[in-house]
């Protein structure tokens, strides 16, 4: 079990940066996010990031080159695929975590590949 996380992790039914909303569907834990990019490691699985990095993201996210989901392993990545049909991965050596301004009408922050 990785610490702060009070179920076992599984990259794919249990990611680790997300827990499931009052539906059911997987939702981002905004402090686990966080973690994930100071710490720099694996929104699924939990473990250090190397090279590449991956991202899974929406079409909108792919476009303007902004995620709000954390870095991931590529594998892990794909794997997520599986929960998040119509989405894409995208890969990248490094990223910019990006925290809103005062006046971003989007609250959330976002890893921005370099």
């Amino acid at each position: 079990m990785i610490r702060g996380v009070s179920r076992d992790v599984d990259p794919v039914a249990a990611p680790f940066a997300w827990e499931p909303d009052e539906d059911g569907q997987p939702a981002l834990v905004g402090a686990r996010v966080t973690q994930c990019a100071l710490s720099r490691i694996c929104g699924a699985c939990g473990a250090s990031l190397g090279r590449p990095i991956a991202f899974v993201g929406d079409d909108l996210e792919v476009a303007r080159g902004a995620f709000h989901g954390p870095p991931l392993h590529e594998s892990c990545a794909h794997g997520l695929l599986v929960r998040f049909p119509g989405h894409q991965v995208v890969t990248t050596a490094a990223f910019e975590f990006v925290r809103p301004s005062k006046d971003d009408l989007d609250r959330r922050p976002t890893f921005q590949p370099v």
